[in-house]
């Protein structure tokens, strides 16, 4: 992978003005920042706290922090008396439902996230892959390059090919003669860079397994994915809102995640009947449906998995029977209106099904079922056939699923990152940046 610097990258919050962030002006700066992390991290957990008892949880961080630095005189606090969530409530950073963040809370609590996440991003630098285009961007740097024949005279830079023109004259004939007589290799012309407008599907595990932690901190697989969804979302509607980021959590089948409900995400287990199974068919089918219906220049799909994948769709008669003929004791299950109907509550998710298609089951351990793979190539290629690239990240050390998933990139030409869970929101921002900010035509 190629290293890059970041320590160049100039990042800044914008505070809005309106009625909203006036009213939150009433309270010291730090104890939001520290309010708003609590937030985040209490909203990402397994079993998310209901307000009485995130009130409880709140005071214990203010009282723990103001045994650290003491706020100023100048800067109001929260009165004793009164409940830190209903101040939350009233400044428009909560409500009272069980996924408790409004957009504003959600926004505020991602844009602490993303500012953390871009301090720690100066300290060092970290792999991902550059898209390369030459031609002319639409925005204008302050470098410059040689003018070659065709290029746009609006992007001459006068002053420096004026003083091109005179530092040659001198070494010619010592002399300076008006009017100059300008050379076509005197000319300098300015760099561009081009925003190129992409859309992104970035596809989430949500199997039964990417609940466990492998690393030290603690932190779950689905948690660090939550964390890197948040802090990119945030990123991409301050920065790039011409792009379009889309978001899908799979297992046994996929639904699109509406963004203020990532924080609140959680994986299928057993209980939820067989959603708990990995179906890499169904994120690479509905993120199909969805780039499909958009004529952005870059089209890509970030398939996030901790698992190979275990299940895959029927969707004809024909190719359940070729299935039965192997193994007449193969699983097809179908998911009830009532399950549908459930998960649509309590998760505010709702799943993509067709009318007559099935989910053919097969776990095998360590291995991917013949036909599994085959159907779930089968919807990746049409993926590259409408010119969607499809890249894999890879959050798990099992040899046998990073095996597999780079030998599935290599017949789709993608790339596949395997990465410690605690970078994952690094890798994801700066793979991002780097896929859509482009310098076209450098000498560099």
């Amino acid at each position: 992978m190629s290293q890059y610097n970041l320590k160049s990258f100039v990042y800044r919050i914008i505070t809005e003005e309106n009625n909203e962030t006036q009213k939150s002006q009433s309270l010291d700066q730090e104890t939001i920042d520290r309010m708003l992390q609590v937030l985040a991290n209490q909203s990402m957990r397994d079993k998310v706290p209901i307000l009485e008892e995130l009130e409880s949880i709140l005071q214990q961080n203010i009282k723990s922090g103001t045994t650290e630095q003491k706020p100023s005189e100048s800067s109001p606090t929260i009165s004793d008396s009164k409940p830190i969530t209903k101040f939350l409530l009233e400044h428009g950073y909560l409500r009272e439902e069980k996924n408790w963040l409004t957009k504003k809370g959600f926004f505020a609590t991602g844009n602490q996230i993303l500012k953390d996440l871009m301090a720690e991003l100066k300290t060092g630098n970290f792999g991902l892959h550059e898209t390369k285009s030459i031609g002319s961007g639409n925005t204008i740097l302050d470098t410059t390059k040689k003018f070659e024949f065709g290029d746009e005279l609006k992007l001459l830079n006068v002053s420096s090919s004026i003083l091109n023109s005179i530092q040659r004259i001198i070494k010619s004939q010592k002399q300076i003669i008006f009017p100059l007589e300008l050379d076509v290799d005197d000319f300098e012309e300015f760099e561009t860079t081009e925003d190129v407008r992409a859309s992104i599907v970035y596809c989430i595990d949500l199997s039964s397994t990417m609940k466990s932690s492998l690393t030290s901190s603690g932190m779950s697989r689905i948690e660090a994915a939550k964390r890197a969804l948040w802090s990119l979302y945030v990123l991409n509607n301050r920065f790039f809102p011409n792009d379009s980021i889309k978001i899908i959590g799979f297992a046994s089948m996929a639904s699109e995640i509406f963004p203020l409900d990532i924080p609140f995400l959680k994986t299928y287990d057993a209980n939820d009947d067989f959603l708990h199974y990995t179906n890499y068919q169904a994120a690479f089918r509905l993120a199909r449906k969805l780039l499909r219906k958009t004529d952005a220049k870059n089209k890509r799909i970030v398939l996030i998995t901790d698992g190979q994948p275990s299940a895959c769709f029927v969707d004809t008669d024909s190719q359940k029977n070729a299935i039965l003929s192997e193994k007449p004791y193969s699983n097809f299950y179908v998911p009830d209106d009532q399950l549908l109907s459930k998960i649509r509550s309590e998760r505010n998710l709702k799943i993509d099904s067709v009318s007559g298609t099935q989910v053919y089951l097969c776990y095998r351990y360590k291995k991917v079922e013949p036909k599994v793979d085959e159907r779930t190539m089968i919807e990746a290629k049409k993926c590259i056939d409408d010119d969607i690239q499809i890249d894999s990240i890879v959050v798990s050390e099992e040899t046998e699923l990073l095996d597999y998933v780079k030998h599935m990139e290599k017949s789709l030409k993608g790339k596949t990152y395997q990465i410690d869970q605690n970078n994952m929101d690094k890798v994801l921002v700066i793979d991002y940046l780097y896929n859509t900010k482009k310098i076209l035509g450098s000498k560099n």
